[in-house]
């Protein structure tokens, strides 16, 4: 992804709200299950890290998008935001530039 692709999506994400809150219980296979459902939906999604969960955020990020075979477009505080494309090209609805 060039930096131009993740300065469009950064954009896009600014406006969203949160989908996602992961908690004390971190990663497990439910949230990773679901976080690729919605990527999957929407290509564009962010979650929330909450306090209560002591993992590092940039190793969460990391470790969810290799799970969901997904891109990170940017860590910020303690939210995520993640980018998957449809496989499909006629159904994607995030083009990049």
């Amino acid at each position: 992804m060039t930096s131009k692709q993740r300065s469009y999506l950064k954009g896009l994400a600014m406006e969203m709200d949160s989908i996602f809150q992961i908690g004390k219980s971190s990663l497990t296979p439910e949230v990773t299950d679901a976080v690729e459902e919605a990527l999957q939906a929407r290509e564009l999604i962010k979650i929330t890290v909450l306090k209560s969960c002591l993992d590092d955020i940039h190793v969460l990020a990391q470790t969810l998008a290799e799970r969901t075979r997904s891109e990170v477009v940017q860590v910020i505080g303690r939210k995520i935001v993640l980018y998957k494309p449809a496989k499909d090209e006629k159904k994607r609805k995030i083009v990049l530039p």
